[in-house]
Protein backbone atom coordinates (compact mmCIF):
# COMPACT_ATOMS: atom_id res chain seq x y z
CA UNK A 1 0.00 0.00 0.00
CA UNK A 2 1.37 3.20 -0.53
CA UNK A 3 1.62 5.70 1.95
CA UNK A 4 -0.58 9.33 2.15
CA UNK A 5 2.94 11.70 1.82
CA UNK A 6 5.91 10.85 -0.53
CA UNK A 7 9.28 10.04 1.58
CA UNK A 8 11.42 11.78 -1.24
CA UNK A 9 10.23 15.18 -2.05
CA UNK A 10 11.92 17.84 -4.35
CA UNK A 11 13.34 21.09 -2.68
CA UNK A 12 15.08 24.00 -4.17
CA UNK A 13 18.29 25.05 -3.24
CA UNK A 14 19.26 28.54 -2.66
CA UNK A 15 22.49 30.60 -2.76
CA UNK A 16 22.80 32.55 0.62
CA UNK A 17 25.37 34.62 -0.04
CA UNK A 18 23.40 36.11 -3.24
CA UNK A 19 20.36 36.43 -1.36
CA UNK A 20 21.92 38.51 1.57
CA UNK A 21 22.96 41.23 -0.80
CA UNK A 22 22.39 44.64 -0.35
CA UNK A 23 19.93 46.31 -3.01
CA UNK A 24 22.14 49.10 -3.97
CA UNK A 25 24.70 46.47 -4.93
CA UNK A 26 25.12 45.03 -8.47
CA UNK A 27 23.45 41.89 -8.32
CA UNK A 28 23.21 39.77 -11.53
CA UNK A 29 21.23 36.87 -10.04
CA UNK A 30 20.24 34.11 -7.58
CA UNK A 31 21.83 31.01 -7.72
CA UNK A 32 19.16 27.77 -7.30
CA UNK A 33 19.78 24.44 -7.57
CA UNK A 34 17.02 21.68 -7.53
CA UNK A 35 17.48 18.34 -5.53
CA UNK A 36 15.73 15.75 -3.67
CA UNK A 37 15.79 14.58 -0.09
CA UNK A 38 14.21 11.91 2.11
CA UNK A 39 12.07 13.74 4.33
CA UNK A 40 12.69 10.39 6.86
CA UNK A 41 16.23 10.52 6.97
CA UNK A 42 16.37 14.52 7.01
CA UNK A 43 13.45 16.45 8.21
CA UNK A 44 15.34 19.44 8.65
CA UNK A 45 16.51 22.04 6.41
CA UNK A 46 18.94 20.91 4.06
CA UNK A 47 22.42 22.92 3.56
CA UNK A 48 24.80 21.86 0.90
CA UNK A 49 27.94 23.94 -0.77
CA UNK A 50 27.45 24.01 -4.06
CA UNK A 51 28.94 26.47 -6.79
CA UNK A 52 27.57 29.93 -7.40
CA UNK A 53 28.16 31.03 -10.94
CA UNK A 54 27.03 34.83 -9.56
CA UNK A 55 29.78 34.44 -6.74
CA UNK A 56 32.08 32.55 -8.55
CA UNK A 57 32.63 30.84 -5.54
CA UNK A 58 31.65 27.75 -3.87
CA UNK A 59 29.01 28.79 -1.21
CA UNK A 60 26.38 27.52 0.99
CA UNK A 61 23.06 26.91 -0.74
CA UNK A 62 19.63 26.17 1.60
CA UNK A 63 17.10 24.82 1.26
CA UNK A 64 13.72 27.59 0.24
CA UNK A 65 10.17 27.14 0.33
CA UNK A 66 8.44 26.85 -3.11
Amino acid sequence: MAKGKDVRVTVILECTGCARKDVNQKSTGISRYITQKNRHNTPNRLELRKFCPYCSKHMIHGEIKK
